[in-house]
């Protein structure tokens, strides 16, 4: 599966859900939602996230943000 950039995607290694930044030799660099640090994931472990996923992230970045967890 090759997915562009600004994809929303689930990594099934690790189980975080992340959105696409680039590709790098044999990988794709996914970033968490809300911005963080990248980390690289094999394309063929990683599946497009569900609407449901989707809304996850955002409302869990939305919760630490009120907290002050992040900025």
């Amino acid at each position: 599966m090759k997915e562009s950039v600004g994809s929303h995607v689930v990594d099934t290694r690790s189980g975080r859900f992340g959105i696409v930044m680039g590709h790098e030799g044999p990988y794709l660099q996914l970033r968490p939602y809300g911005g963080g640090r990248e980390w690289d994931a094999d394309p063929g472990a990683v599946r497009r996230a569900t609407p449901a996923e989707r809304l996850g992230a955002a409302t869990a970045y939305a919760n630490a943000r009120s907290r002050g967890e992040v900025s």
